[in-house]
């Protein structure tokens, strides 16, 4: 019974293997071309039809969500560490904002999506970020609260900020030591100085 289906359990592990392979088969081709790179591409190389690729993934927004999601766990874990590791607020946003730095810029092109679902409000790239602009402001309330950042920053400009510093890294005038002078830079502009200058 279970081969025709009728119990209903393979047309699932079917649909849900067909997802997987998609995702992986995805993951791949935009870390080699971009998230630029062709939807019927992906489905080709993964094996199959276009249909089958929007079934899973209505538009490359929702493809990019759910690759997204595969990496939030770490990036969460991540964010569990700093709160647990680091006394310092200041140095606790400093280090969230560079980890969130390195998660807009799994696949090339990945923060003009962001910042676009952002405006738009109902991609699903845009519940993806608004999550992590939440955690963004928890670390930077702290801060504030401790006297270590401005108190006119806010939690929704420091993620479009590290968007903006991740596409300039990917910029042809960039160099290997953009991104550290980058982050410098914009830790500068919400950091206050430590007398107060």
């Amino acid at each position: 019974m279970g081969v025709s289906g009728v119990d209903g359990r393979r047309p699932r592990t079917d649909k849900q293997r067909n997802r997987t392979h998609i995702l992986e088969v995805a993951d791949q081709f935009f870390a080699e071309h971009g998230i630029t790179g062709s939807m019927d591409a992906i489905a080709k190389r993964a094996g199959v039809g276009p249909g089958t690729l929007y079934r899973h993934f209505p538009n490359r927004e929702a493809l990019l969500a759910a690759l997204l999601q595969a990496r939030d766990a770490e990036l969460e874990a991540r964010c569990v560490a700093i709160q647990r590791e680091e006394t310092d607020s200041s140095t606790a946003l400093a280090r969230w904002l560079e980890a969130l730095g390195e998660w807009v810029t799994a696949f090339d092109g990945l923060p003009e999506p962001l910042r676009a679902a952002l405006a738009e409000g109902t991609s699903p790239l845009a519940i993806t970020c608004q999550g992590f602009i939440t955690v963004t402001e928890d670390f930077l309330r702290a801060a504030q609260r401790d006297g270590g950042a401005r108190p006119w920053v806010r939690g929704r400009d420091l993620f479009l900020s590290t968007l903006a510093t991740a596409w300039v890294r990917t910029a042809a005038m960039a160099d290997a030591s953009s991104p550290q002078a980058l982050n410098a830079l914009m830790r500068s502009g919400w950091e206050t100085p430590a007398n107060g200058g």
